[in-house]
């Protein structure tokens, strides 16, 4: 395929993709209701003359570009939701609450999906079948992508050929694309865990049976399980993140709270490791004469995989657009996450990682960072490529 100026055109109204940009990231939202954010991409679908569908369970919205022939249907996507975090970036857009950052590139995401909306409207006649846009809140724990799903995204349009999400990193040098076939990102599933003894004072400890105790040699038994049980190639992440206990230091308590979540990368490893996890956990807690119960809570994101066909599309689109040495191919998959994952299991289609490093950063602040910061000149890269993508479905270039 060839990319029909796609680039130019996109750094053309790169200021109006900035600007788009900073508003959502001056005024983050968190979960699945984003009212700001969704009216603000409403507004900005409607310029372009797109109508735009709100949800009926969250604050999403869906619209679609009809192309001048007939042909696939398409789905792009850009999450809106921002994360529940203190800002420390001193931007001159920093959040204005102080309990709410963008600190995951959603705010870019959403800007290049407009402005991928602008390109598309534009090219209307080299487009055929329909592209439908897709802008989804809570993907930062609270599953977005499914509520938008079950409120019947992918049977509204009939069957979907093809998917792309295009997820930004600070991390990646400014421009670059990174795509893999197969899995991408690992799983995600977060768990509750209750150690529970007998309490007692602090100088009798022969009197009681010490939850601590089992709790600290319970954290340490979990990483020993998943370096002796979990195959290397095939690997999963057990991180203990919360331990709670106690209320003063001459008594001893009753319980321990634990909490944390398990990564992996198969289904088969993630369900191992489930299992694995629970079991360590009651027996080193009844070795120590206390008991565990665990449960898992919240929202558990599945594997993210991509068709390995269409991957090795996407780095060709890549190629074709921003340059031969402008997309790699990834050597191993991330260990976080994805609600993305819930729609690749349904169709056909690919999440690449668009690098946005901050020059003159030796060592740029990661996603989920306090001091998250990218270099915005990548932007227009992250549009064009979301045009491509649809636009490629319509000259066939992917099957």
């Amino acid at each position: 395929m060839t990319d029909l100026g796609l680039l130019d055109e996109a750094r053309s109204f790169s200021d109006e993709t900035v600007r788009i940009r900073r508003a959502i990231h001056a005024e983050p939202e968190i979960g699945l209701e984003l009212p700001r954010t969704q009216e603000l991409v409403a507004e900005t679908l409607a310029s372009l003359g797109i109508e735009s569908r709100a949800g009926t369970s969250c604050s999403s919205l869906e619209a679609v570009v009809e192309g001048d022939k007939d042909g696939p249907t398409v789905l792009l996507r850009a999450d809106m939701d921002a994360l529940e975090m203190p800002e420390d970036t001193g931007l001159e857009f920093s959040s204005k609450h102080g309990s709410r950052m963008h600190a995951c590139g959603h705010d870019a995401h959403t800007a290049m999906l407009l402005g991928a909306a602008k390109l598309l409207v534009g090219h209307r006649k080299d487009l055929a079948g329909r592209v439908v846009l897709m802008f989804q809140p809570g993907e930062e724990g609270h599953d977005g992508a499914k509520a938008m799903i079950d409120d019947g995204l992918l049977e509204r349009y009939g069957a979907f050929d093809e998917a792309f999400a295009i997820h930004i990193s600070s991390v990646l040098p400014s421009g670059l694309l990174a795509c893999k076939p197969g899995t991408i990102m690992a799983s995600a599933d977060e768990f509750r865990a209750v150690v529970t003894g007998k309490g007692g004072h602090a100088s009798m400890p022969h009197d009681a049976i010490d939850p601590v105790v089992a709790a600290c040699h319970a954290v340490t038994a979990v990483q020993s399980m998943v370096t002796r049980r979990i195959p290397a190639f095939d690997p999963a992440v057990v991180t203990v993140s919360t331990i709670h206990a106690g209320t003063a230091t001459n008594v001893i308590p009753e319980s321990v709270a634990l909490g944390g979540t398990v990564r992996a990368v198969s289904d088969h490893t993630r369900a191992l490791v489930l299992d694995a996890l629970a079991n360590v956990l009651s027996s080193t807690a009844a070795a120590h004469g206390c008991n565990a119960t665990m449960r898992i809570e919240g929202h558990s994101y599945p594997v993210t995989v991509n068709d390995a066909g269409y991957a090795g599309h996407t780095l060709d689109v890549a190629r074709a657009l921003l340059g031969p040495g402008r997309a790699v191919e990834m050597p191993t998959p991330v260990m976080g996450a994805e609600d993305w994952s819930h729609v690749l299991r349904q169709v056909r289609g690919s999440m690449a990682f668009l690098g946005a490093s901050p020059p003159g950063v030796a060592q740029p602040a990661p996603n989920h960072s306090n001091r998250f910061v990218i270099d915005e000149t990548a932007m227009p890269s992250g549009v064009a490529m979301y045009a491509a993508m649809a636009l490629s479905a319509s000259s066939g270039s992917a099957r």
